[in-house]
């Protein structure tokens, strides 16, 4: 059974090229264009991704995530098959979402708490950020506990859940992140040096699965100064 997803712009809601050709999945007309990016964070399955039961990504990795792409608003039918097995067979997950106009989205492909694989779809705040400073975002993907994430050993974000984010701002430059089991000094992940550029909203994505031991982090970055 499919299920619907909402981008709104108020809601807190990969490496290969989106490959629209002439082939673009049928959508309403006359609707204004979004940014949308996908990131494939189920390990160890290289998939293929389908909208509107047309080609969008071949040959996606695990931990990586495509480069935002112009995408016109309106409903998307989202399959994902174990690549070179669609779009004929079984997808490995599927899932209708709305994509908004005007919006910056990230289709994530991850794991649920219990290691299921799951689609969440997050907004993106890229708004200005003061000169100096740059935004960091941090989602919880992966299939593990509850996490803390530190910099430099000090606590930003505290009981970060799957499949939530926390946002701040922070000074810009390189930051020693790690990230630790909710309230312990039990480094699951890192320690990681995250380069934070003047003036970017960076989204740092926490996936994998705790049991086999493959936690990861993957980047993504959008604009700033140069």
């Amino acid at each position: 059974m499919t299920s619907r997803i909402h981008l709104t712009m108020a809601a807190s809601a990969g490496a290969c090229v989106l490959a629209f050709g002439t082939a673009t999945p049928a959508i309403p007309a006359q609707q204004e264009e979004a940014r949308v990016s996908v990131f494939h964070g189920i390990p160890g399955l290289t998939v293929d991704v389908y909208a509107n039961g047309q080609e969008l990504l071949s040959d996606f990795k695990p931990g990586t995530v495509t480069d935002p792409k112009s995408l016109d608003a309106g409903s998307y039918d989202i399959e994902i098959f174990a690549a070179g097995r669609g779009p004929d067979g079984a997808p490995a997950l599927e899932k209708k979402v709305e994509v908004p106009k005007g919006a910056n989205a990230t289709l994530a492909a991850h794991l649920s708490p219990d290691g299921k694989p799951r689609l969440t779809a997050f907004v993106n705040d890229v708004s200005k950020v003061d000169t100096g400073k740059a935004r960091l975002t941090v989602r919880h993907v992966a299939a593990a506990p509850a996490v803390d994430v530190r910099a430099a050993g000090q606590p930003v974000f505290t009981d970060l859940t799957n499949p939530k984010e926390q946002t701040a701002e922070v000074d810009a430059g390189t930051v020693n992140a790690d990230v630790v089991l909710v309230g312990t000094d039990t480094v699951v992940i890192g320690p990681a040096g995250l380069k934070l550029k003047d003036g970017t909203s960076n989204v740092v994505y926490a996936w994998g699965n705790a049991q086999a031991k493959n936690l990861d982090l993957k980047a993504q970055t959008f604009g700033g100064t140069q």
